[in-house]
């Protein structure tokens, strides 16, 4: 084989490597995640029903993880009322669904005491928060939404 024969195949064979390594580390970006804050509950539904309906749009390609604290405390009761506002889903609806769709929905300890609530009167999928999760749901940037 002659010599430019091999330094060309060497140079294709080195740019091969080097494109899959390109591609590759791509391909390995982490997701980046949204922290939506929710806040506000029966005293403004569209508030509340936006944000759930933010979480689901987000979760589509993102992490996401809402935190409820506040008033939002009185939404993720497991005896809750069902919010309805305009076109959106229901908060039973939303809070049932976005657990299926990998979405953490936590609530505050400290404005569920307030209430005078604890975990066992937590809906089904909602948690007690864990501020080491705030930062550990994703492995990307995270973007904050506060309702």
């Amino acid at each position: 084989m002659k010599a430019s024969t091999v330094w060309l195949t060497s140079c294709w064979a080195f740019v091969l490597v080097a494109v899959a390594g390109v591609t590759g580390a791509v391909a390995a970006e982490p997701r980046d995640g949204v922290f939506i804050h929710i806040s506000h509950g029966t005293d403004d539904p569209h508030r509340v029903l936006m944000a759930l309906n933010m979480a689901a749009i987000m979760s589509e390609d993102r992490d996401v993880l809402v935190y409820f604290d506040i008033k939002a405390i009185e939404v993720v009761l497991r005896d809750a009322g069902d919010l309805a506002y305009s076109h959106f889903p229901s908060s039973k609806k939303q809070l049932a669904v976005l657990p299926q769709k990998g979405v953490i929905l936590m609530a505050c300890p400290g404005c569920l005491k307030a209430a005078g609530k604890t975990a066992d009167d937590l809906a089904p999928g909602v948690q007690i928060a864990d501020k080491d999760k705030f930062f550990s749901f994703t492995k990307g940037r995270i973007l904050t939404l506060d309702y």
